[in-house]
């Protein structure tokens, strides 16, 4: 009977190989590529039959693109290990922001001068402000898209007004209507993509605190994140825009 293969992934070699298949009828898994080809190193092989030929694998390859079980194992990280990240990225850190309103916000000093009418006094020497400064002046990408409601909440208000700083460090914020979201069809989550591998799921209790991260590494699962990243920052407009045409319509 011929097998029934789907393509999961390839290596690093020239040619698509080494690759790795799998059989939807059997569930066995195909892998081709470069063969083992020096003596002293097939010498040193156990429990190599007669007709089987050694073939060579990146560990990558086996981690990233071998078939996984339909439930992911969540691999959570505390706010300390997550605030690390943004250290240990070497070229682009994306966020979807996607609530109506951030607890954390609401207990700082400039959120109080905000609701008073007054203009922000921003701390640009906090911690995440070096980090995000410095990667952006050595070329890193920061960039955010922040989803609005009709009417835009005080949360989304205060951010749109929190853009500025967000600017300052060099971060690309833009901002998308809750409305063109769903047509989109883009996820009801927050999270962070560093370097198009790693996506960290923010999740928070019912009264808004970021309590932990989900890291997620699985290619396909990055996949689908990204194809959301492409799509909302495709159709989101630069903050500046978005306040201007916010404030006439108002």
């Amino acid at each position: 009977m011929m097998r029934r293969l789907r393509f999961n992934g390839t290596g690093s070699g020239e040619g698509g190989c080494p690759s790795i298949h799998e059989d939807l009828q059997t569930n066995e898994i195909i892998v081709h590529g470069p063969p083992l080809t020096d003596p002293e190193d097939i010498a040193q092989l156990q429990h190599l039959s007669e007709g089987e030929v050694p073939i060579v694998v990146p560990r990558e390859l086996l981690v990233d693109w071998g078939p996984k079980d339909m439930t992911r194992q969540a691999k959570t990280i505390d706010l300390d290990a997550f605030n690390g990240l943004f250290e240990a990225f070497k070229h682009t850190a994306w966020r979807l922001e996607t609530r109506r309103r951030y607890s954390s916000d609401e207990a700082t000093d400039t959120w109080a001068q905000f609701e008073r009418g007054e203009a922000p006094t921003w701390d640009m020497d906090t911690p995440y402000c070096r980090t995000i400064r410095q990667q952006t002046e050595q070329g890193a990408r920061v960039e955010r898209v922040r989803l609005v409601d009709d009417p835009p909440t005080p949360g989304q208000r205060y951010l749109l007004a929190h853009a500025e700083k967000n600017a300052a460090l060099g971060e690309d914020i833009r901002n998308l209507s809750r409305d063109d979201a769903q047509r989109l069809q883009l996820p009801d989550e927050d999270f962070w993509i560093f370097d198009s591998r790693l996506v960290a799921l923010l999740n928070f209790d019912e009264a808004d605190n970021l309590i932990d991260v989900e890291l997620i590494t699985q290619p396909d699962e990055v996949i689908r994140y990204s194809m959301a990243q492409d799509a909302a920052w495709h159709h989101a407009v630069p903050y500046e825009q978005f306040a201007a045409d916010l404030a006439v319509t108002e």
